[in-house]
């Protein structure tokens, strides 16, 4: 029997999930936002729609000895080898392939620990220990470089919501308040006239969910070229980082991570301070170089107390939800991962 699944989201989890069922499934995605040229999304009145603000980059969070964060850097690994065959096959899709460098104040046991020989068996490619001789001040207790990606949010997010529709998916433009509000949508809305099962790429999570909460995230994006990603991890337990976008699309340059600050405005005062750390920590800034500010962006990361919620529920009626939300600043770096894990899940409730 076929089976409709309706995604609820449009951001880079829910396009993606979308994309992989569509291989044994007649799938529509239902949102409110839909990808768009940066220059035609309004900052304040999408604020809630994260992916288009994502740094949208790929930096190893390797498992610690313990194995805390393994499923997480499976998908990250998922991520990447899926990242590279769209390189490979569609270099329009908005993905650049280039060097991370991380510096770190206060290590945890996650990089202490590891050696290039850990490295190369969690298959993080280029892997490199730095010397102290190559850090940019004696704060910094670790580094290291390795092989990385980056993608332009909106040439990507576009392009993968070109390759759902052209593969037969449906959209669907509607504001929803409840998982459950789905079912009780017009059946013409679908292509098989009814709904067998949702998935739940909402960001937020939809509905009641006591462990959801807000991570505020202010960045600067600049029109100046950068040749490598870069963050670095301040003692205080602040950050610095930049993210390329390639395909014209400048330089994002951040570190702020404010919990449950629902602001929307942007500070000058926060720019010119993550402008000038990032001067100080990149090598390859000129003394008194000034960037050429395009737009100062703040954007709500949907952080889950816990990790991602990764899994199939029955709500009312004995509806099929299978849940995928809450990544924080890690959606595009675990997005393919997370959508064959939810793709299988699917698929196995129908076996």
């Amino acid at each position: 029997m076929s089976a409709e699944i309706v995604v609820i989201g449009a951001g880079v989890i829910g396009l993606s999930c979308a994309i992989k069922l569509q291989a044994n499934f007649t799938v529509t995605i239902v949102a409110k936002d839909f990808p768009a040229p940066f220059e035609t999304i309004d900052p304040i009145a999408q604020i809630n729609y994260t992916s288009p603000w994502g740094g949208a980059h790929n930096r190893w969070v390797p498992p610690s000895p313990s194995g805390e964060n393994a499923r997480e850097h499976a998908f990250a690994l998922t991520t990447w080898k899926h990242m590279r065959a769209l390189r490979d096959v569609n270099p329009e899709s908005g993905i650049t392939f280039m060097k991370g460098i991380e510096y770190l104040e206060a290590p945890s046991i996650e990089y202490t620990s590891l050696t290039e020989a850990r490295a190369k068996e969690l298959n993080m490619e280029g892997f490199r220990l730095l010397q102290p001789g190559e850090f940019p001040d004696d704060r910094v207790k670790w580094g290291c470089v390795y092989d990385t990606w980056c993608v332009n949010p909106m040439v990507y997010c576009c392009f993968l919501l070109r390759k759902f529709t052209m593969g037969g998916g449906r959209i669907r433009k509607r504001e929803l308040r409840d998982v459950a509000e789905v079912f009780a949508l017009p059946p013409e809305d679908f292509g098989l006239g009814r709904v067998d099962a949702v998935v739940n790429a909402s960001g937020y999570g939809i509905g009641a969910d006591p462990n959801m909460y807000v991570t505020k995230g202010q960045t600067c994006l600049v029109g100046d070229p950068c040749p490598a990603t870069l963050t670095r991890q301040n003692a205080d337990g602040s950050w610095t980082f930049s993210v390329p976008r390639g395909y014209d699309g400048g330089t994002v340059i951040g570190g702020t991570k404010e919990v449950d600050d629902w602001g929307t405005r942007p500070s000058e005062e926060v720019r010119e301070k993550l402008l000038g750390d990032f001067r100080e920590t990149w090598p390859g800034v000129p003394a008194g170089r000034f960037y050429t500010v395009i737009a100062d962006i703040v954007g709500r990361r949907p952080t889950r107390k816990g990790g991602p919620r990764i899994e199939g529920e029955a709500i009312k009626d004995g509806h099929f939800v299978m849940h995928a939300y809450g990544l924080g600043g890690r959606g595009y770096e675990l997005s393919w991962g997370v959508a064959e894990e939810v793709a299988k899940r699917v698929e196995d409730h129908f076996a």
